[in-house]
């Protein structure tokens, strides 16, 4: 039992020191500043939205004046034939250069369809932005998600190999007491088999530890080696607000994902006034200068300089139907943006009250677990006693060890469950930012690098 009990103190204190080890351990905050550089998928969002961002002066454009200027010179060949009644026709041939310098400023005075594309460029910057908030929220989310895959599957990796080492203790424990007469073949066949189920499991946990590395690495753009662990004296903190009506309110002010279907409903919208503005008059003023030579046969040898200031208006009188049919697509698009907005709306708010809820039965969950824990080690003390009475067979000692490992499994996973539930109940409600995962690195143990 000593021989045991020190083996597995020796195998737990070396995959502590090698998870806590100052030259590789990566700490979630070193994680998020690495993946806002290296992360393909957040790098993809900065450029979307840097390019999201011109909507608003694309649309703006519309409304302001338009300059421009024109030039043009070309040499000219021309036979010019005069037909008389009295007499024969006579050709003329010309051969001349004709030169036309024009610069236009056109104001746009009512336009309908300008506007409309003005409103709807606001809304597509406003749909830029709030989609980049809600990816800067993901990579936040992703990442942890990733560390703690990453972690657990270490920390899985961990309580298999001491799992396996006890089963080689057991192994021993019991062909010292067939030796002596106090053992069975059966004993030492059953510990044998979990053994055995020990070492596959080891190679899985070894391979599933590869592969959350590696997602991991991925997004920070570097080897993982080592994590940083929970601290010992993990404890939930008290939710704020602490109903959820009050998360709800929040929810639906603040959550990106809302504001841009939000958003989408305004470019529909202005995307129906944009067609419908093809039955209005569009009114321009118009300024220009111009200075010709020998512009036309009419103007041969003249130079002309023009000024020239004006009124243009257009008056859309039928177009085959096209604007009917144009506007009557674009408010079924309407009705679909809206019917977007309900579904995005509906999907918050059920992801809300889904991580509202695990967060706050998270304590309870939590506290039972640690509680289950220690009831296991001391059930695995109790069976290694018994044993030796002859109350207990080395199988309830096997199932005592496996009930301890699954109760530390279970227990790793329900913290980092919480934590994960914590981030995305404040994704839901749009408030998540990088303050919360500097909270959130509170609960590891910091290495020292």
């Amino acid at each position: 039992m000593v021989a045991l009990l020190r083996r597995l103190a020796y195998t737990t204190a070396f995959f502590c020191m090698l998870q806590s080890s100052p030259a590789a351990a990566l700490g979630l905050i070193q994680a998020y500043e690495a993946a806002l550089q290296n992360d393909p998928g957040y790098r993809v969002a900065v450029y979307e939205n840097q390019a999201g961002q011109q909507y608003r002066l694309l649309g703006r454009s519309n409304l302001l004046p338009n300059l421009s200027a024109s030039y043009s010179n070309g040499k000219n060949k021309a036979d010019i034939t005069n037909k008389s009644v009295f007499g024969p026709s006579t050709t003329v041939q010309r051969d001349y250069t004709s030169v036309t310098g024009v610069i236009q400023l056109r104001q746009p005075l009512v336009n309908m369809e300008g506007i409309a594309r003005y409103y709807q460029g606001v809304a597509q910057t406003g749909y830029s932005g709030a989609q980049f908030a809600a990816r800067s929220q993901d990579l936040i989310i992703r990442l942890v998600g990733a560390y703690a895959d990453a972690k657990l599957a270490e920390e899985n990796l961990a309580l298999l190999t001491v799992q396996r080492d006890t089963y080689a203790e057991q192994q021993r424990v019991n062909a010292r007491m067939f030796e002596k007469g106090e053992g069975t073949k059966t004993d030492m066949l059953e510990t044998q088999a979990q053994f055995d189920l020990g070492e596959a499991q080891l190679i899985q946990a070894q391979d599933s530890l590869t592969d959350a590395r590696n997602v991991l690495s991925a997004m920070v753009g570097r080897e993982i080696t080592a994590l940083d662990a929970l601290r010992e004296d993990f404890a939930v903190k008290p939710l704020r607000p602490a109903g959820f009506d009050e998360w709800k309110v929040i929810a639906l002010e603040r959550n990106p994902e809302i504001l841009a279907q939000r958003h989408a409903l305004e470019i529909a919208s202005q995307e129906i006034n944009k067609n419908r503005s093809g039955h209005f008059p569009r009114l321009d003023a118009i300024a220009s200068i111009s200075n010709t030579s020998s512009d036309t046969i009419n103007t041969y040898n003249q130079d002309a300089k023009i000024h020239s200031i004006g009124l243009q208006l257009n008056v859309p009188l039928y177009s085959g139907g096209y604007i009917n049919a144009l506007t009557s697509q674009s408010v079924s698009n309407y009705q679909k943006a809206q019917a977007d907005l309900d579904a995005k709306t509906n999907q918050v708010l059920i992801d809300l009250r889904k991580n509202f809820s695990l967060v706050s039965s998270s304590a309870q969950h939590i506290n039972a677990l640690v509680k289950s824990v220690g009831s296991a080690r001391l059930l695995v003390d109790a069976m290694q006693k018994s044993i030796k009475g002859g109350l207990r067979t080395n199988f309830d000692v096997l199932n005592a060890q496996r009930q301890l490992f699954a109760s530390k499994r279970d227990l790793s996973r329900a913290r980092y469950s919480y934590l994960l539930g914590y981030l995305r109940l404040r994704q839901a409600a749009g408030v998540l930012d990088a303050r919360d995962l500097q909270e959130i690195a509170g609960h590891f143990v910091v290495t020292q690098q």
